[in-house]
């Protein structure tokens, strides 16, 4: 059990990584909000599910399992949000010079 536990959350924090990564290196708000928006659910499922399984059967793991149902409800509104009101103040995505 220790190890899918450990492996469970070491995949979670890689997730997490690569979309702090994505934040860092991607141009506009478009293309950063889609990297984050994937990776961070992803991440967070195997992060939650990973301290679930390690703290048994008790409260902690139901509070886990609402956090996680949370922000399986919550994520895509809020990346859908963030988009829409880049677009709706006028900020344009950037055009990469493709040759």
């Amino acid at each position: 059990m220790p190890v899918v536990v450990t492996a469970m959350i070491s995949l979670g924090l890689f997730f997490l990584v690569v979309a702090a990564v994505g934040m860092v290196r991607l141009p506009d708000v478009y293309t950063r909000s889609h990297a984050v928006s994937l990776t961070d659910a992803v991440g967070a499922f195997f992060l939650l599910t990973g301290l679930a399984i390690y703290q048994g059967f008790s409260t902690n793991t139901l509070r886990i399992l609402v956090v996680l149902a949370l922000l399986y409800l919550v994520n895509p509104v809020i990346s859908h949000a963030t988009v829409r009101a880049a677009l709706r103040s006028g900020e344009k995505p950037v055009a990469e010079d493709r040759r």
